[in-house]
């Protein structure tokens, strides 16, 4: 199933959501929206569709990496002596031998770390835990731990500390339902999916 119809699907989930719980408009908007966008969450894996549209290009982050390592190189020359002229030196050398290994498939990574950085800064759990997922999912193959019971388990948690943040009843079951309309909508079992997912990983690798 493509990520337009996954998207639907966790928007139709949140609409459910916030229709139980009888919110305001400007609620059931969120809980919709909160619902596609869970919906689609299980597919930041690797070849996922999502990773590719959420993170920047590698070009971009290696280019201004590359700029920040000369200036670095630049300013210690001019402006230290001394052991920190040729340690900013050596620095500035090591972020660009780093930036020149950059690639696009390292870039959903970057993006988890930049993530958990937030959420490090702002103190804000959910956000950590978000970040942490995202890292993860950017080693995990596709449709596997990200669409299995502990991908569920893990996001789960997740939309609990958001909506703890947040204060606001149903967040937590228009997430985990987005989310989990996921994963049927990929079973093995419906007639358009070639392949399943990996529910039981790492119990049972067979695909459902």
């Amino acid at each position: 199933m493509n990520g337009t119809s996954h998207a639907v699907l966790g928007s139709a989930t949140g609409f459910i959501v916030a229709n139980a719980f009888q919110t305001s408009p400007s609620a059931t908007l969120l809980f919709v929206g909160l619902g596609g966008i869970s919906g689609l969450i299980p597919d930041l894996d690797i070849d996922g569709k999502l990773r590719g549209k959420i993170t920047l290009s590698h070009k971009v982050i290696r280019l201004s990496a590359l700029i920040i390592g000369m200036l670095m190189i630049v300013f210690s020359y001019f402006e230290k002596t001394g052991v920190d002229k040729w340690l900013g030196g050596g620095i500035g050398c090591l972020i660009i031998a780093v930036a020149s290994l950059i690639k696009q498939k390292h870039m959903l990574t970057i993006t988890g770390l930049a993530v958990l950085a937030g959420g490090v800064s702002l103190a804000e759990l959910w956000l950590i835990l978000l970040g942490i997922y995202i890292i993860i999912a950017s080693f995990s193959s596709h449709r596997t731990y990200t669409h299995s019971i502990l991908g569920v388990v893990f996001f789960g948690v997740i939309a609990s500390n958001f909506e703890a943040s947040l204060g606001i009843q149903g967040v937590y079951y228009s997430c985990i339902g987005g989310y989990i309309s996921h994963l049927i909508a990929d079973l093995k079992i419906l007639p358009f999916n070639k392949r399943g997912i990996k529910l039981f990983l790492p119990l049972s690798s067979k695909e459902l």
